[in-house]
């Protein structure tokens, strides 16, 4: 009587099979590598948005609520400070509102902190009273608006002598507002910003 012959899978095919499965699992976790990477950069681009629509809906209103104030004087000509722009920072007098202090008229000063790699955009607030800015004793750093700046310029709308609209790059007349102001900003994380051009509604007015 001849013996049965034994069954079962040969070397070759145990070894055909774990090569496909380590295929499959490789492609599998490739696909879920790409998967989870495309996630993470569409909340990176998300949250960089986010941001700015934060600050530069913070840079409008700011702007758009600033006052004719008086916040110091000219040291050399004694003249009324109401506004000043510099291609890198802007001085202004508006209310700040309650989240972000005790309200009233605060002096928003908006410009570049730091150097190179760590340049931001910062903003501080200090009070104004009676024509003059109150130094508190313990004065709170700037807040960063725009970290890792790359590129900033700062213009200004006004009137010249024939009464047409000009673009400036300093606004010089401290005693009155500008009729716009344009943001253009650069970041090492969202690269060149949409230009930010804000109306001042009470601008030109002394």
């Amino acid at each position: 009587m001849n013996r049965a012959r034994a069954t079962g899978f040969t070397l070759i095919e145990v070894l055909l099979a774990i090569a496909l499965l380590a295929t499959g699992l490789a492609l599998g976790f490739a696909t879920l590598r790409a998967a989870t990477a495309t996630v993470e950069r569409g909340e990176t681009l998300a949250a960089r948005s986010e941001r700015m629509r934060a600050v530069e809906g913070f840079l409008r209103r700011r702007l758009a609520s600033a006052l004719p104030i008086v916040f110091a004087r000219d040291a050399d000509t004694g003249n009324a400070l109401r506004f000043v722009g510099e291609p890198d920072r802007i001085r202004f007098v508006a209310d700040l509102p309650d989240y972000l202090g005790r309200g009233g008229p605060h002096l928003h000063d908006v410009a570049v902190v730091g150097e190179g790699a760590e340049a931001a955009l910062a903003v501080s607030f200090t009070m104004v009273l009676a024509g003059e800015t109150i130094v508190e004793d313990a004065p709170r750093p700037p807040e960063p608006l725009v970290e890792g700046l790359t590129g900033l310029r700062i213009r200004y709308r006004g009137l010249d002598e024939d009464g047409s609209a000009e673009w400036l790059d300093a606004w010089d007349a401290h005693d009155s507002l500008p009729l716009q102001v344009s943001i253009e900003i650069e970041s090492a994380q969202g690269g060149t910003w949409p230009p930010l051009v804000v109306a001042l509604p009470q601008g030109g007015s002394p």
